[in-house]
């Protein structure tokens, strides 16, 4: 698993890559909700980090779409 990303690494990726970075971490987070719910999840603090991960993907790739 990989940690919290920071958005110095996101704002480097090209809009491919950070898309692609955005479909991971939605996949990560059903899974992660799947977990939850079946009660086979451990570290539930990742449920939070894979969330704001996603909402940093969303930000970057919103102002990058204004800027154009």
């Amino acid at each position: 698993m990989k940690g919290k990303q920071r958005m110095s690494d996101l704002r480097v990726m090209t809009d491919d890559q950070l898309e692609q970075e955005l479909l991971t971490l939605k996949k990560e987070q059903f899974n992660l909700r799947f977990q939850r719910a079946s009660g086979q999840l451990e570290n539930t603090a990742r449920v939070r980090i894979v969330r704001r991960d996603i909402a940093r993907a969303k930000t970057i790739a919103a102002t990058r779409r204004a800027a154009k």
